[in-house]
């Protein structure tokens, strides 16, 4: 053969990159069933439109592929490896459309939001074991922190969406929000706390006690400030001032403190982190704190598994709201 001809043939591409899949479905059928009928028939096409594939394979390749028998077909030994070949590329191209299809449906990717305390006990939690359930591949990280700090990080783009309250130094019309739930709270003590002879207790009785409580300006504190002002009755003079859960109920364990905390936290605490060690201390007065929204910011839109996060959360909220 000429060296013009052999150098034009060494650049041609290779033959393989002019199958196409439907070529890759036929061979691999015709291993699995060794027979030209049962590949068409599996493929949903005639056998004399299969026959004819295999004649364009066996052309495209220059060898042959498969054997005539008495009955069926067996291929040849490169008919058997392009067939292995092609199972493992039709396997590959499926799980990369189940992928983009858990992708585009949310059950994929990765999740990021915060909550104050409250809803993060009521809801985010028992909505996390059903999105565990749905979606076992979404990878999702949860922040518990002050609505300020929720707030900013979501306009870092640091969230996708947060359960919290605007704060009222930012401006409201960054964000999209939804009302969702009222925080109410409770007081807790260590086991043996003195005021619990006197219980229940009224608001003068409780501010001689050293409390542990969220830091000045947050709506929780504000609250509690704002019960003593009501009651015309000096605050505390004793505040110790944290956004961490855990270190509040080490502090009230070892202390005659009082802690105000969400309600769902409160019954967490004492009846499933430190029972025996944290009690609840009965009042006779209740403590509302401002409701809380699903927020996220205007014109930024979800990927689909925030939305999908967001919608479940969203729907268990609904769900707890109705009569």
């Amino acid at each position: 053969m000429p060296e013009s001809a052999n150098r034009a043939r060494s650049l041609r591409a290779p033959p393989q990159t002019r199958l196409k899949l439907s070529h890759l479905r036929l061979i691999a059928a015709l291993d699995e069933t060794g027979l030209v009928s049962g590949a068409a028939q599996a493929l949903n096409m005639s056998q004399p439109a299969a026959s004819r594939m295999i004649g364009e394979m066996e052309a495209l390749l220059e060898t042959p592929l498969c054997e005539r028998l008495a009955r069926g077909v067996r291929l040849t030994p490169l008919g058997q490896s392009l067939a292995r070949r092609a199972r493992s590329v039709l396997l590959q191209l499926s799980e990369a459309e189940r992928e983009f299809a858990e992708l585009r449906a949310g059950r994929r990717g990765s999740v990021a939001f915060g909550a104050v305390s409250a809803p993060a006990f009521d809801l985010a939690a028992p909505a996390l074991t059903e999105i565990r359930e749905m979606a076992p591949q979404i990878e999702i990280e949860v922040a518990i922190e002050s609505s300020i700090t929720l707030a900013r990080d979501l306009i870092a783009a640091r969230h996708d969406f947060i359960i919290a309250r605007v704060p009222d130094d930012l401006e409201a019309r960054l964000f999209e929000t939804l009302t969702i739930g009222l925080e109410r709270a409770s007081l807790i003590v260590r086991r043996d706390h003195p005021l619990l002879a006197r219980a229940p207790l009224s608001v003068q009785a409780l501010s001689e006690y050293p409390w542990v409580t969220q830091p000045r300006g947050t709506p929780l504190r504000r609250t509690i400030d704002n019960l003593f002002l009501a009651a015309n009755v000096t605050p505390p003079e004793r505040y110790l001032n944290t956004t961490s859960l855990t270190l509040s109920m080490m502090l009230v364990a070892r202390s005659d403190a009082i802690a105000a905390i969400s309600v769902e936290a409160a019954r967490f605490a004492c009846e499933g982190v430190a029972p025996g060690a944290l009690t609840l201390l009965p009042t006779t007065f209740p403590i509302v704190v401002q409701p809380y929204s699903l927020i996220t910011m205007r014109n930024r839109p979800l990927s689909p598994a925030a939305q999908m996060v967001y919608e479940i959360i969203r729907d268990h909220a609904l769900r707890r709201a109705r009569p």
